[in-house]
């Protein structure tokens, strides 16, 4: 229960109380109970996360509480293509305050702008087919609730990549090998790699976008 309300608590400005947002969470720990598979070798507080964050999501957008502004969706759209620009021209994901400052808004107005429209997710305990990465690496403790989260998020888009991608990412950041031994082991040139690099995270920035 402790985790329930540590993530009812991200949504707690939502305009619903906090004592119906920990209800609505519980109902989702109840279906994390009923369908986690102990035989699976994954922790439970892995498991049930999602399902607690999505069955909070579900109340909201169901009942009309979420209200995206067009102030918010402009600005959204606004951050999102200055995003893409400056790591075109920098080769390296800029931080959201420097976004911000390009766009001409402050950085709680960006967050508020990004957070307001981003859309829901639903979320597995594996990233993709490969058994090899799960969300338990990703998870730490109660208190770092929106790093996980980020996690959760990142995993997710990760998953929906196309095999190769997933290849490239894993030798490439989990073995941090250098291109040339990347595209020594899939049978490709550095120039490839290279190439597929940029279009990996270009999708994954649009995924994490949307």
């Amino acid at each position: 229960m402790g985790l329930v309300r540590s993530i009812c608590y991200r949504f707690r400005d939502r305009g619903v109380d906090m004592e119906d947002l920990i209800q609505i969470g519980s109902i989702g720990m109840l279906k994390a109970i009923r369908s986690f598979e102990v035989d699976r070798g994954n922790a439970f507080s892995t498991y049930c996360v999602p399902l607690i964050i999505g069955e909070i999501r579900r109340f909201l957008r169901d009942d009309g509480l979420i209200k995206v502004s067009r102030v918010y969706k402009r600005n959204g759209m606004l951050l999102m293509r200055k995003r893409e620009e400056l790591a075109a021209e920098r080769g390296s994901e800029p931080h959201l305050s420097e976004v911000a400052e390009a766009c001409g808004l402050s950085l709680e107005e960006a967050t508020l702008a990004l957070d307001a429209t981003s859309s829901v997710h639903s979320i597995s305990d594996l990233i993709g087919d490969d058994e090899e990465f799960t969300l338990e690496q990703t998870l730490a403790g109660e208190n770092n609730i929106e790093r996980r989260l980020e996690q959760l998020e990142l995993s997710e888009a990760i998953g929906k990549l196309p095999p190769l991608w997933r290849k490239i990412l894993y030798f490439r950041f989990y073995r941090e090998l250098s291109q040339q031994q990347t595209a020594d082991r899939l049978g490709l040139t550095q120039v490839k790699i290279s190439r597929e690099e940029k279009k990996i995270f270009s999708s994954l920035r649009t995924e994490l976008a949307k």
